[in-house]
């Protein structure tokens, strides 16, 4: 491995590269574009694109390309040579600002939800300056938004973007109340943990289920899953830790933080960790990681899965959401600092809004991760349930209630940690606990969200997470900027924040089944399923929002909701194609080669006077299970709901049959090959 500081960002045109590649006075007005969102004139657009493709020449680029994020989750890029003809037999290599600022893909091929009709294929890219260009390919990796010929928003940037301006506005409103006249502007943080699998590639191969759906939809239950727990944390596989050691080098390359590695709670799962970055170049970052981790794998044999639940039976695949709100003066108005959180109340008022977000716009934040993988995941006792709520962790909700009961707050001391071995370290505790089932934890200086899917762009939570958050920074502001009294007000403020918005807060088991029961007494919602939490879309309180901030118009609301229904419904109908296509084709021929020559066993040995009463017994039993298999597999043309019975039926074929007959490779296979 090379020196990491030196390879850390070698592929990025970042702030470095521009100092030195840049005259003063064009990095001065490109920094002041980044910083304010100023526009950038022509002139200087040439001047940076005419540095940007020098740069990368050096670096062995030969194309370049408008890198973006349409609806489809993924990125899209389309790559063009810097190559320019002169004369008859020659060329230069060019690139102009014209060509950095804007791009040309075709529209219409995206999905656009009714935006865009075939025949009308015109669509733009404009480069997104807060993201730095990179190198990946051999091609300058410009990041762009994406919108229609009308104007339309086609992608997942540009409503980021106009949340992160809007939540910085309410943000900054309410500072300057508080005195902070210094504060410019506030960013998003966001530092995303990625889970995934590694199989074996040659076994994936062998499974068409994983290379169509992302999932095994068929697989008994293996002897051995993940109840010994020792997985998790446990010491790292030498094949796994040399693609873990080779992704982080590609990451690093890319200016991404890539900090933890470990391994997860089921057998072949992992996690990646990044340190905490502003939450438009995290989304960016997160796309890359997923991108690499599937590239890096096959190079190493292996197939990475970043499905939410590619195997049943063990733990799912989340992505947890870690948000957090930083001043361009360095607060994280999310810590209290020094002063003692029950007396800072800039701190506590924060903490108000977000709570208030969550319980106005539960079901924003549900179908911001509603999808048809997500609904495997969500609820089922190895991550947070469908319903949402918040937990604050003892001491804050102690200081809550004192504020809504108007009593004294007597703080806790949590004490020392002390082992009792003497050669170990004593240390201060933390004053609350940690609590891994919530959907929405505040974990000392930033809120988890753990309800997102593994394979999901972070931009849909963080969008609706920035928005609902500024909506109720906005309404605190209208209050506070016309307080006689502020301090009064502010406390006033608090307290009817979390008197009516208690019900949200909830310290307790979020897998217990007593819990759900208490969060419909609550009146908190249950949305179990994509198409459950999906309908919310179009409500009028959340097109209120939307339209309020102006981080979607009508259409674009409209739109977004139709493709989210669309991709749901469309993977259902590829899972089902499949099942239907694995029984066919695979399954039961299977099944009735290893019927003829079971029979023909049993029939031998009655011909020397042996009854095998239990070959007799398990032909009766595999012939009646894969009757029924066939007539529900048929039924499942009709119907998709049925696609569990399809799969117990097939997963029982798969305990019986003799192994050396079964078609596919078995959990048992996939789960400990590697």
């Amino acid at each position: 491995m090379k020196n990491v500081p030196e390879l850390f960002s070698s592929m990025v045109f970042n702030d470095t590269v521009m100092r030195e590649k840049l005259p003063k006075d064009v990095y001065n007005s490109l920094h002041k574009t980044i910083a304010d969102g100023s526009e950038l004139e022509i002139a200087i657009a040439n001047v940076v694109a005419n540095a940007m493709k020098d740069w990368a020449i050096e670096k062995g680029a030969t194309h370049y390309t408008h890198w973006f994020q349409p609806m489809t989750g993924i990125t899209a890029e389309k790559h063009d040579s810097f190559i320019s003809p002169v004369g008859d037999c020659s060329i230069i290599m060019d690139f102009s600002g014209k060509q950095l600022i804007r791009g040309e893909p075709d529209a219409s091929s995206f999905p656009s939800g009714g935006l865009r009709a075939t025949f009308e294929a015109r669509g733009y890219t404009a480069w997104d300056p807060t993201s730095y260009a990179f190198i990946k390919d051999d091609s300058l990796c410009i990041p762009t938004a994406f919108c229609s010929y009308s104007g339309e928003v086609l992608d997942k940037k540009t409503p980021l973007l106009r949340s992160i301006k809007v939540i910085s506005e309410q943000a900054v409103r309410i500072l300057k109340l508080f005195g902070h006249t210094d504060v410019e502007n506030v960013i998003p943080t966001v530092g995303a943990e990625q889970e995934y699998f590694l199989i074996d590639k040659e076994l994936f191969g062998k499974r068409k289920d994983l290379k169509l759906t992302g999932r095994t939809l068929f697989g008994a239950k293996p002897p051995k899953g993940q109840e010994l727990d020792d997985h998790y944390f446990g010491v790292i596989k030498p094949r796994v830790i040399e693609f873990m050691k080779d992704l982080n080098e590609e990451l690093w390359k890319l200016g991404i933080y890539a900090k933890t590695q470990h391994n997860e709670t089921a057998p072949a799962q992992h996690e990646l960790a990044p340190i905490f970055t502003k939450v438009n170049v995290a989304t960016d970052h997160n796309q890359l990681i997923m991108e690499m981790m599937k590239r890096v794998a096959d190079r190493h044999g292996l197939a990475c899965l970043l499905h939410e639940k590619p195997f049943a039976y063990v733990n799912g695949s989340g992505k947890h959401n870690n948000w957090s709100l930083v001043t361009n003066t360095g607060i994280n108005l999310f810590d209290p600092g020094k002063i003692p959180p029950q007396e800072n109340k800039l701190f506590l008022l924060f903490l108000c809004a977000v709570v208030k977000a969550v319980d106005e716009y539960q079901d924003l934040l549900r179908l911001s991760v509603a999808t048809a993988g997500n609904d495997h995941r969500l609820g089922k006792h190895e991550a947070p349930p469908a319903i949402l709520s918040i937990y604050l962790g003892d001491e804050i909700k102690s200081i809550f209630d004192s504020i809504r009961k108007a009593t004294s707050y007597d703080p806790k001391i949590a004490g020392q940690m002390d082992s009792g071995v003497n050669v170990l370290p004593s240390f201060q505790k933390d004053t609350t606990d940690r609590n891994r089932t919530s959907p929405f934890a505040f974990t000392g200086n930033k809120f988890e969200f753990r309800m997102v899917g593994s394979s999901l762009s972070i931009s849909e939570p963080n969008i609706v997470l920035n928005t609902i958050v500024a909506e109720s920074l906005c309404q605190f502001a209208d209050i506070l900027e016309n307080a006689i009294d502020f301090d009064n007000a502010v406390t006033a403020l608090m307290k009817e924040t979390i008197t009516k918005h208690k019900r949200i807060i909830f310290n307790g088991n979020n897998y217990a089944k007593e819990w759900v029961i208490e969060a419909e007494n609550r009146g908190l919602l249950n949305l179990k399923t994509a198409v459950d939490a999906l309908v919310y879309y179009k409500s009028e309180k959340n097109i209120n929002l939307f339209l309020k901030h102006k981080i979607l118009n009508l259409a674009e609301i409209n739109a977004r909701f139709d493709i989210m229904l669309e991709n749901y419904h469309k993977m259902v109908n590829i899972e089902a194609l499949t099942m239907i296509e694995m029984v066919n084709r695979d399954i039961i021929p299977a099944v009735y080669n290893y019927l003829n020559d079971l029979s023909e066993s049993v029939t031998k040995m009655k011909s020397i006077g042996v009854d095998n009463h239990a070959g007799i017994a398990i032909i009766n039993k595999i012939s009646d299970t894969v009757d029924i298999l066939y007539e529900k597999t048929k039924q499942l043309e009709v119907s998709h709901e049925i696609m569990q019975e399809v799969r117990c039926l097939a997963d029982e074929l798969e305990t019986i049959v003799g192994n050396d007959y079964w078609p596919f490779p078995t959990y048992a296979d996939l789960l400990f090959s590697v």
